[in-house]
């Protein structure tokens, strides 16, 4: 009995001890929990404290440290500094908020929740041991709003205090460009923090208030942007713009004529006025009646005119009309010419040389050029082309609306290093993009282009015909970069002098809908609307694609705006015509440029849209209805169940599927044939597939049916293009994996 009370005591105390230990583990964990809260809720970093040097950090003792964001441009940068330096990179985000929840305290000021970026523990570990073992750390990220946002998170994670001269900005990565930004070392620009935090915490407020009131209501796995989702409104009210328009007939009327003396002197006229008025014809009738009026009257010259002017030379290229010419004379979409400018900005290398930046950032609004800049350029000008070539003074290129001035247009770092000199250094689309921008720069230093315009009027009773001719006189920029001029010579005619009509067309024409948007001509639209920045047109563009909410057409490559797209953006405009419109969009722009100029606070900014976002969000959230997209009925019945198959939308694409699911799992892929035997193997039929890796992911082409025993594959549709060059067809298959 004894023996059964002392075992059950010990029992009780072993139990109370354990339950101790318990609450003060808890008590511990939530302590702990507190403090790494609080540290990342610290707005600044302080000083960081006498640094620990070990074995493994000891390559860093004695130097500085440059922290980058990209592997590439450390790898570039680390030789152009030499041995008194170490350069890392962060690649891209160290701290951002968390995907998985809001993150956004709105009860407490707006006070985000940054952590650690997952999968990064490892690296942050290194960047803090390098720098506490380094005699100095400067924080090189990019020198725009992003970049200064990314050197305050490693100011705070390395416990740098952000107001110490530790911020650099390398606007191209050449030798005297890195000098230059090393020994002028700066602040961290936290008027530019605070213009990304905003734009940051507001995009989130809005998508991950939005996105989910769309899983709810229309269908899961969608996403909506304040920028976004304006973007899709105007494809959308394109498609809208195309479905009503009705086609107007109309008809032209042109004349071949010439002089009736000894030159024949020819002329092709094109009936322009009558009375001295537009003039429309819109039917058949009309357009005969006014062919038998102009063959009975005669014909004369009412007027010859020539006039020589000048064609000044094009700016140099900002970021959004780089990817609107990359796009139109390199077929290179947005993201694909963001890409490779990346890869030229940060250095390649070039024999003699060493590693270089071919290009200044490329992420800029700006057509500023710096002094030194204009002067090199002026020389190549002077020695390579020729006196005549170089103006009497710098041509100088401004915007009306506000840019970053602190930032310079994109262009070549060295105009003597031409693309061709170099082209056995470059990739090809490198070299392309290169010779784009290289051009692009030089002649817009390079003298004005002198043309001759001429105009021949000629009158048949009350009727006018007009001709117009122009002719490069001088090519000036012209001989760099194409003046989109085609010569058409007109003989000079005499004023008062007969001619003899030889021929009249008639042709009927009718008016045509506008057309769907390309990637750049979205682009274009976006910038001068004032929607979103041109470092995020890409992104935008591409998450469009990627929510299946637009689609590329197969062989204009416009923009389509899909069914589930069209209900998503009706669902929108419907509920959020305030926020999804274009003024609220460049409006809030202007809100983050005066937050970056230090005139607003960015917690007032996003506090007075909250407040009125909110109670809107609560009302559609309660009483809006549903706009679930109807099931696409493909006409056939399921093989195994009989029950109705329909064209569903998965990780992979599209497939066909019963609605009999769960009961029956029937599936099946989708097979666009094309009747096109495969010019390769002759046996296999060519059919539709989409890239689902690589540099050309999402890119649709076709292939044969035999795969993997043929690997023929060809860009564009075989219809068209039946007599493909096998050669050229294969020249990218390194880059793409089929999703056979």
């Amino acid at each position: 009995m004894t023996n059964e009370k002392e075992l059950v005591a010990k029992t009780k105390k072993t139990i109370d001890t354990a339950k101790k230990k318990t609450t003060s583990s808890v008590k511990k964990s939530e302590t702990k929990k507190k403090i790494v809260k609080t540290i990342a809720k610290k707005k600044t970093a302080v000083k960081k404290p006498t640094k620990k040097k070990t074995k493994k950090f000891s390559a860093y003792e004695g130097k500085t440290l440059v922290v980058v964001e990209s592997p590439a441009k450390a790898k570039t940068l680390e030789k152009i500094l030499g041995s008194k330096y170490r350069v890392l990179a962060s690649i891209g985000h160290v701290r951002d908020l968390p995907k998985a929840r809001l993150a956004i305290d709105v009860e407490h000021d707006f006070e985000p929740e940054y952590i650690k970026v997952r999968g990064k523990a490892e690296l942050i570990r290194t960047l803090k041991g390098a720098s506490d073992a380094s005699q100095e750390t400067l924080l090189a990220s990019d020198p725009d709003r992003e970049g200064e946002a990314i050197a305050w998170h490693l100011a705070t994670l390395l416990e740098i205090d952000p107001k110490s001269k530790c911020r650099i900005k390398m606007h191209e990565i050449t030798k005297s460009g890195v000098a230059s930004a090393v020994v002028n070392p700066e602040e961290v620009d936290m008027d530019k923090v605070n213009a990304q935090q905003a734009r940051r915490i507001l995009d989130r407020l809005v998508g991950y208030q939005l996105s989910p009131l769309l899983w709810y209501k229309v269908q899961r796995g969608l996403s909506a942007g304040r920028v976004q989702s304006v973007a899709l409104r105007i494809i959308c009210e394109r498609e809208d713009e195309i479905d009503k328009f009705i086609p107007e007939e109309y008809w032209l009327i042109d004349v071949d004529a010439e002089s009736i003396d000894s030159a024949k002197r020819k002329y092709t006229l094109r009936l322009d006025k009558y009375k001295d008025k537009p003039l429309k014809i819109t039917n058949v009738d009309q357009a005969k009646k006014i062919e038998q009026t102009i063959k009975s009257n005669q014909l004369t010259v009412d007027k010859f005119t020539a006039k020589k002017t000048a064609k000044s030379a094009l700016p140099p290229f900002k970021t959004s009309t780089l990817q609107q010419e990359a796009s139109r004379r390199c077929g290179f979409a947005p993201k694909r010419t963001m890409r490779i400018a990346q890869s030229l900005y940060e250095g390649v290398e070039i024999p003699g040389r060493g590693p270089t930046g071919l290009i200044t950032y490329m992420r800029t609004d700006s057509l500023r050029i710096a002094p030194e800049a204009i002067t090199s350029s002026r020389k190549y000008i002077e020695e390579v082309l020729g006196k005549n070539y170089l103006p009497s003074k710098p041509n100088e290129h401004t915007l009306k609306s506000k840019s970053q001035e602190g930032h310079e247009a994109i262009r070549a770092t060295d105009p003597f290093i031409t693309p061709d000199s170099i082209k056995g250094n470059l990739s090809p689309e490198q070299y392309k993009l290169y010779q784009l921008i290289w051009s692009r720069f030089v002649a817009s230093q390079t003298a004005d282009a002198k043309i001759s315009r001429s105009t021949l009027i000629c009158n048949s009773g009350d009727y006018s015909l007009k001709q117009s001719g122009i002719v490069v006189t001088f090519d000036g920029w012209g001989c760099l970069y194409p003046l989109g001029v085609k010569d058409t010579i007109i003989k000079p005619a005499i004023d008062g002098e007969k001619l003899k009509i030889n021929n009249l067309v008639k042709e009927q024409k009718y008016t045509r809908p506008p057309a769907r948007y390309l990637e750049a001509g979205l682009v274009k639209v976006l910038e001068e609307k004032g929607i979103g920045r041109p470092s995020t047109y890409a992104v935008i563009i591409d998450t469009l694609s990627t929510r299946r909410y637009v689609e590329r057409g197969e062989e204009d490559r416009r923009l389509i705006p899909t069914k589930l797209g069209r209900i998503v953006n009706k669902f929108l405009v419907k509920h959020f015509s305030n926020l999804i419109n274009e003024n609220f969009t460049a409006n809030m722009e202007e809100e983050f440029d005066k937050i970056e100029s230090g005139t607003n606070q960015w917690r007032d900014v996003i506090s007075t849209f909250w407040s009125g976002f909110k109670p809107n969000l609560d009302d559609v959230t309660k009483n809006a209805e549903n706009m679930h997209p109807e099931p696409e009925y493909i006409g056939e019945k399921c093989p195994e169940c009989n029950n109705d198959l329909i064209l569903k939308h998965g990780r992979f694409g599209e497939f066909i599927a019963c609605t009999g699911y769960p009961e029956c799992k029937y599936t099946r892929k989708i097979v666009r044939t094309t009747g096109v035997k495969c010019p390769k193997c002759g046996e296999g039929e060519l059919i539709r597939r989409k890239a689902s890796k690589g540099k050309v992911k999402g890119r649709f082409f076709y292939g044969c049916s035999k795969y993997p025993d043929c690997d023929y594959i060809a860009w564009k549709n075989p219809k068209l293009q039946a007599d493909q060059n096998i050669s050229e067809n294969l020249a990218e298959k390194e880059n793409l994996e089929t999703d056979i």
